[in-house]
Formats: C-alpha cells, sequence, structure tokens
C-alpha cells in the first residue's frame, strides 16, 4: 500500500488538520489530555464488545445517541480505567463537566475516555488537577506530543500518525493520536486501545460512520496482542469541515478519504502491535486464496492469536508446523495437499511449504534464508490456502518473558 500512496504523510498528529487543538500532560501515574475543536463535530465511534464496560464507555455512548454532530471535545486519562468501580460513572461525568466548563462548551459536546487499572477508584482529586494543568497548557500551545505521552500506560512509546491529500488543489487532512501496547484483541465491531482521530473534510455522521467501520475492521479488529479484549477499548473520530471539501461531492474524494483513513488506521494498529508489551517483533500474517473473507479473517487471527507461533518468533524459529496448525484449527476448510506458506521481511522472501509439501527441510538454504529472515524486527507470514479468492491481513508480535514480567507486576 505505502508504494503506490495517493497522499502524503505530515507531522502533528491530531492537530495537523485545520480548526483542532489538542495538549496533555503526565505527571507520575496519571496523567490527562484534551482534544478542542472549534466548530462542532460530526462524530463516530467504535468501542469494545467486551460485556464488562468501562464508565466512560458507557457516558460517551449516551452521549453520542444524541449529540454525535455536535461534539466539540475529548478528555481523557491514563492510571485508572474508571472500571467496575463504585460511582465511576459519575466521575467521568465530572471529568466532562470540569472540562465543558473550562473550555465553556455545553456538556454534552465532550466525549471521555480512560486507561488503566481496572477496579481502583477514580482519584479525582489528581484527575481534576490534570484536567485544570492540561487547559492552561492549552490556552498557550498545541503539542500532539504531549496527548500522545498523556495517555500512555504500559507503553514504551507515543503514537500519532497524520496524512494528507488534495481534492481539487484543496488539502484534507486526516490525524490520530492513540496509546496501546497489552490487552488487544477488539474485535469492535460496532489495550487497553484508544485511539482519537481527527479531520477536516466535511463529511455526513452516515458516511463517516460507514468509513470508520471499514477502516476499524481492517485494522483495529486485525490487530492481537495478547488475545485480551480491553474494557475501555475506544476509537473516536471528528470531522469538523474546516478544510471546505465535501466527501459526498465526487468519487475520487471519497475513494481517497476511506483509503486515507484506513491507512491511518492501519498505521496506528502496526504501532500497537510494535509496542505490545515486552514484544521485539512484528509480525504481518496474509492468508489469501480463502473460499470468503470471514475465512480468511478467522484463519490470519489464529496464527497471530498463537501462543506457539508468538513464542517461535521470539526465539526466531521459522517453525512453519506451528503456523500450519493454528491455520488448522481456525475452523477453515483446508487441503493440506495445496497449502502454501511463506516467510519474509523487507529485504528477502521464501517458501517453506509448496503445495503441501515441505521445502525448507534440516540442511537446505530455504530453512538457512528463513532463520536469516527471523532476525528481523518485522516478519511477513503468508498463507495460500487456494481454495478461493478472499484475503485479510492481521497484525501481531511475539511473546516472551518481558510480557509476563509486566503483567505479573501491573497493579503494584
Amino acid at each position: 500500500m505505502k508504494s503506490n500512496l495517493k497522499f502524503k504523510i505530515i507531522d502533528n498528529g491530531v492537530v495537523a488538520p485545520k480548526g483542532f487543538n489538542a495538549n496533555g500532560l503526565k505527571e507520575g501515574k496519571y496523567g490527562v489530555g484534551i482534544i478542542y475543536s472549534e466548530k462542532e463535530c460530526e462524530t463516530s465511534a467504535t468501542f469494545t464488545t467486551n460485556k464488562v464496560v468501562a464508565h466512560p464507555v458507557i457516558l460517551s455512548k449516551e452521549i453520542l445517541e444524541n449529540n454525535r454532530s455536535k461534539i466539540r471535545a475529548i478528555v481523557a486519562n491514563s492510571g485508572n480505567a474508571n472500571c467496575f468501580t463504585k460511582n465511576g460513572y459519575y466521575d467521568s461525568k465530572e471529568m466532562i463537566k470540569e472540562t465543558a466548563n473550562l473550555l465553556n462548551i455545553p456538556e454534552n459536546s465532550v466525549l471521555v475516555a480512560s486507561t488503566g487499572v481496572i477496579g481502583r477508584k477514580m482519584p479525582m482529586d489528581i484527575i481534576k488537577d490534570r484536567i485544570h494543568k492540561t487547559n492552561e497548557l492549552l490556552k498557550k500551545e498545541n503539542n500532539n506530543d504531549n496527548i500522545a505521552k498523556s495517555i500512555m500506560t504500559t507503553d514504551a512509546f507515543p503514537k500519532t500518525v497524520a496524512v494528507e491529500f488534495e481534492v481539487n488543489g484543496t488539502p484534507v487532512r486526516i490525524g490520530a493520536v492513540a496509546k496501546g501496547a497489552g490487552m488487544i484483541a477488539p474485535d469492535m465491531l460496532h489495550a487497553t486501545m484508544l485511539c482519537f482521530i481527527t479531520t477536516d473534510i466535511n463529511i455526513s455522521n452516515k458516511d463517516l460512520t460507514k468509513s470508520l467501520q471499514n477502516a476499524v475492521n481492517e485494522s483495529f479488529n486485525n490487530a492481537v496482542v495478547d488475545g485480551d479484549t480491553s474494557t475501555n477499548d475506544t476509537v473516536f473520530v471528528m470531522a469538523n469541515g474546516e478544510s471546505g471539501v465535501n466527501y459526498s461531492n465526487n468519487n475520487e474524494c471519497k475513494e481517497l478519504f476511506d483509503e486515507a483513513l484506513q491507512f491511518v488506521c492501519v498505521e496506528v494498529a502496526k504501532l500497537m502491535v510494535k509496542d505490545g508489551e515486552g514484544a521485539t517483533k512484528l509480525m504481518e500474517v496474509m492468508v489469501k486464496g480463502a473460499p470468503s473473507k470471514e475465512d480468511a479473517v478467522k484463519a490470519s487471527k489464529s496464527v497471530v492469536r498463537s501462543l506457539l507461533v508468538k513464542t517461535a518468533l521470539y526465539g526466531e524459529d521459522p517453525n512453519w508446523g506451528r503456523i500450519a496448525a493454528s491455520v488448522g484449527y481456525s475452523g477453515v476448510d483446508i487441503n493440506m495437499d495445496k497449502i502454501d506458506i511463506i516467510i519474509g521481511d523487507s529485504n528477502n522472501e521464501v517458501m517453506l511449504v509448496n503445495s503441501g509439501a515441505p521445502i525448507a527441510d534440516e540442511g537446505t538454504e530455504e530453512l538457512i534464508l528463513a532463520e536469516n529472515i527471523m532476525k528481523s524486527k518485522e516478519i511477513k507470514i503468508i498463507v495460500d490456502l487456494k481454495m478461493g479468492d478472499y484475503e485479510n491481513t492481521a497484525f501481531g508480535c511475539d511473546l516472551g518473558h518481558e510480557y509476563v514480567k509486566i503483567n505479573s507486576e501491573y497493579t503494584t
């Protein structure tokens, strides 16, 4: 996809689109970030499918039901998930009230998100202090890096992406800021993984929702770190129309926006997987030749979820048998005499299995090349089922000692 981009990658994340302001502050364990639009925004969202749902998710859903065309701001905190807590719903409302008062906008125009430890009461005195300090920073400057850092928990690095394309010479921008390193297997059909997207295109809520859902299906819903779905997973996209370009005016604009939004979401998903708790390698698993899209999704996600594949990746072992086994138990019909398995990196690729026949046997050139490829930081696995015309790419990471260490000490 990168080789034929119809848009360019730019700096400044969520503040790259016209009319958006953002800043954030992290002090010690707790942080707060605020995104603010100068105009009301069409806003769409996807949320966790976990049956244990955090209070900010519940409240933001309620706000969007009646005000999805009037959103002006997002306030997010790190350090506490505000989930499974007494009075947590009212703590989320208090975060919104405080933010709305400081920005002088209606409370029902503010969305809220949280990330951190589950089951601990929100330290509202600390959170309010961070909201006030962040608002003071927001008055002085836009700082995409600050908001990216403010929402980090176990993340090793901040995550931000922005792109620009032109429609009849007029630039349109999409920006995103996100966090996520553990508890990632979102499956958000309608770790914590938070992603806030801004755009200055003029678009209806119906079109924005459709475009976001398609992008989420191809990105976050294909990203797996540890197979756990968080209670707080949230994606917001806000469109303020400040570019003056109307999404519905021509098919070229629609195609460009949809492709750019998908690109942004895929890049963010990859950043999250690269930053999987303790991760040292990224894997992209493409399953092609499937009889249906559903089968391609099942098989590719089965591979990236496999603990045996993930540990083989960590150990730099080109164990294609584990890949084949994970496809085999995915529930997808396969013919062992047809399947191809290929691995590669940015420079090389090698076939391990050809039409069901092992190629990379002990002492072969193929096995030697495969072992060298496995030393790379980014590995691509291709599985061709030769059973149809559908394909899907899922994203995963390796699993090593550091993941256990991080998660065994998470609440201490």
